[in-house]
């Protein structure tokens, strides 16, 4: 199983999504959009965006 984001429709009717890792496991989750078309949105700039993502501290 490789990494993958699932989209999903919560209780309250809004579309979240979550990153998987390649175990299964749930490495994050986002907030809730009213349009399916939003989280897919959010997909899309996290996988063009997210290589050259650095880390901070605070």
């Amino acid at each position: 199983m490789a990494y993958k984001f699932q989209v999903y429709k919560d209780r309250k009717g809004e579309f979240r999504f979550r990153f998987k890792a390649s175990n299964g496991e749930t490495m994050f989750a986002s907030e809730g959009y009213k349009a399916k078309a939003s989280a897919m949105s959010a997909i899309a700039s996290i996988q063009k965006n997210a290589p050259g993502a650095t880390v901070e501290e605070e």
